[in-house]
Formats: structure tokens, C-alpha cells, sequence
């Protein structure tokens, strides 16, 4: 399968990888994240009060570092919609500094395959400044 072929249950087998993708992350994506989603909690965009809690700076939210995570799978099959399952752990934060932002890294890999179902399991890999900041990072497809 080339990188431009969407995958099919037919070319799709165990141990596949997925093409890795850096996803950049600055302030500004934040507030746009918290006017969509409606969590305005200060420690998304106030330093001062991120720092107050134990936090070493503002920091992303969760769901939306689990949806630039899930990305990857949906880029990967053309189709956000053929993900019918997926589930994370939230291991770390991910710092947001300003100026500059960071980038979230996300690697992905054939896990397992059902036939019954035509299904993958798909375990994905989300790191940010080296550190893992999902665990147990599954999500689940059906294919064509």
C-alpha cells in the first residue's frame, strides 16, 4: 500500500504502521478549543494559575490532545467516521509554552485484525517533548 492508497481490510495486515504525523500546538489553538468545547478552565490559558496548581505552565486540554491524537487515524483511512471505537489514558500533560507552542508526535500500528467485524485495532504512540502524554491509546476502524 502506498501513502496516497486509503487502506482496505483486503491490504491491511498486522504490524502495518501507520505514517507518523507531528501535530503543532500553540496558544491560539487553545482558545479556539475552548470557545468550541466550552471548558474555559484558566489553567488552558493563565500562566499565573496553571503555576498556582503545580503546573509548570498552561497546559492543553485533555479531549483535545486526544482528538489531534485521533487525527492520525483518521487521516490514515480518509474517513474520521470509520473510527467506531477509541480510548485513551491520560498519562501527562502537555505543556502549551508561549511564544512558540509545541508540537504533539503520534505514530500508529496495526494491532490486530477481525475478520468477522472487518476491523483494526489500532495502538497509537502520543508523545510531546519526548514524554508520553497518552496511554493505552486505542482506536478501532472499520475498513472498507
Amino acid at each position: 500500500m502506498t501513502a496516497t492508497e486509503r487502506p482496505s481490510f483486503a491490504t491491511v495486515r498486522v504490524g502495518d504502521e501507520l505514517p507518523a504525523a507531528r501535530y503543532p500546538l500553540d496558544r491560539a489553538a487553545l482558545v479556539r478549543y475552548a470557545g468550541a468545547s466550552g471548558d474555559f478552565n484558566p489553567i488552558h490559558w493563565n500562566e499565573r494559575l496553571a503555576r498556582e496548581v503545580g503546573l509548570p505552565d498552561v497546559i492543553a486540554h485533555g479531549m483535545l490532545t486526544m482528538a489531534t491524537a485521533a487525527r492520525l487515524v483518521g487521516d490514515w483511512t480518509g474517513d474520521g467516521g470509520a473510527v467506531v471505537e477509541y480510548g485513551v489514558r491520560f498519562t501527562n500533560p502537555v505543556v502549551v509554552p508561549d511564544p512558540g507552542g509545541t508540537v504533539i508526535d503520534v505514530a500508529g500500528r496495526v494491532a490486530a485484525l477481525d475478520e468477522r467485524t472487518r476491523t483494526a485495532r489500532i495502538d497509537l504512540t502520543v508523545t510531546c517533548a519526548g514524554r508520553k502524554v497518552l496511554g493505552k491509546a486505542v482506536a478501532t476502524v472499520r475498513l472498507p
